[in-house]
């Protein structure tokens, strides 16, 4: 077993045995129902797992179900029932058969949406603005650590060579843990996620895929459920992944979730005219957005946005065509072509996608 991996229990495991267990038939009917909701950091995943006596295929079919919010920091201890309400359900990659993933949304028992249920106000703006089809796509850069939280094959008492090789590397000496990162791909399409791509990012062990394009509150609802699948398929390799947007000081890239926005007619003829009115919309809302693009409130994202490290200042807008260290890049296709979609680098990566989506349409197609 290598060394970085000794202290994992999970990495211990013989995973071949579980195949034994999975294979058994379950009865006719039943599904095993895999309830996932965002927790009081607004970063993380829980999930558990109920029987049901039928297989559902949307969200409104399945039962409300609570869980003990004293213990995930959303509710206290003399008053704990938190309960979740399924918003998607998607094929489980990991029981596979009839069984489901179910994203859920989380009311306190007065109906009133939990601090961290970002969603419930990300619905509303994305049904005011449904008119103009909003288009988004994430890249959502995250970072292996071993159990030891140092990047993974990184030397324990050094650091590797200076970045350059790794991005986008081939080798056993530019990447770690390939195997990771096409187990969870797989298990995205698998599910229904749609991702579309990822490659080795500039840091070695930090590593990057695609979500979208996605319209509307999909692209939060996909993004949440890729994250859990890559932690589940982390689990299985007893390895760690962060969001961390700057996971390790001094001349390393930090990690983000650049944010890809269009509306119908920034993808039409001429678009670049609205794709230009867009920027001039993010620039005079500056603050609001760096508020939002990180669960707080801009300090996670201080350690990032430093003007370095193909970033921007946290601190001033900027927009340029192909340019990585700007605030809001414009490809250059879109450029050239004149129509397409903009860019907006700084939403950190442990984002929450219902707020930086809702806070983009709110200024760019709202007005508000």
């Amino acid at each position: 077993m290598p060394k970085m991996l000794e202290s994992s229990p999970n990495a211990a495991l013989d995973k071949s045995l579980i195949q034994h267990y999975l294979t058994l038939p379950i009865p006719d009917g039943k599904c095993q129902a895999t309830y996932i909701w965002i927790d009081g950091s607004g970063e993380n995943v829980r999930s558990k797992t109920r029987t049901l006596d039928f297989v559902p295929n949307e969200p409104s079919e399945l039962p409300i179900w609570n869980f003990d919010g004293s213990s995930t920091n959303q509710a206290e201890g003399s008053n704990s029932d938190v309960f979740l309400y399924p918003v998607a359900v998607y094929k489980d990659p990991f029981l596979r058969a009839n069984n489901k993933l179910v994203l859920c949304d989380t009311y306190k028992f007065n109906k009133k949406p939990t601090a961290t249920n970002r969603r419930f106000t990300c619905v509303q703006a994305m049904e005011a603005a449904k008119d103009h089809r909003p288009w988004f796509g994430i890249e959502q850069e995250y970072t292996l650590l071993d159990m030891d939280l140092r990047p993974l094959g990184w030397p324990k008492n050094g650091f590797p060579g200076p970045q350059g090789p790794y991005y986008c590397g081939v080798g056993a000496n530019k990447v770690y843990a390939r195997d990771i990162v096409e187990a969870h791909y797989r298990c995205c399409l698998y599910a229904g996620i749609n991702i579309s791509g990822t490659n080795a990012e500039v840091m070695p062990a930090q590593w990057e895929f695609q979500v979208g394009p996605c319209e509307g509150i999909s692209i939060g609802d996909q993004l949440w459920v890729s994250r859990y699948l890559l932690h589940r398929v982390a689990e299985d390799y007893g390895v760690i992944v962060t969001f961390d947007p700057k996971p390790m000081e001094g001349d390393w890239n930090g990690a983000g979730a650049h944010t890809n926005f269009s509306t119908k007619i920034m993808r039409e003829d001429n678009g670049i005219v609205e794709i230009e009115k867009a920027i001039d919309k993010l620039s005079r809302n500056h603050l609001r957005h760096i508020q939002a693009y990180d669960p707080k409130g801009g300090k996670d994202n201080e350690r990032r946005l430093t003007g370095k490290h193909e970033t921007s200042s946290i601190h001033d807008f900027s927009a340029g065509v192909a340019n990585r260290g700007a605030s809001v890049r414009i490809p250059r296709g879109c450029a050239e072509e004149k129509k397409g979609y903009l860019e907006d680098r700084r939403p950190a990566s442990n984002c929450d996608p219902y707020a930086v989506t809702e806070a983009i349409v709110r200024t760019c197609i709202l007005n508000e």
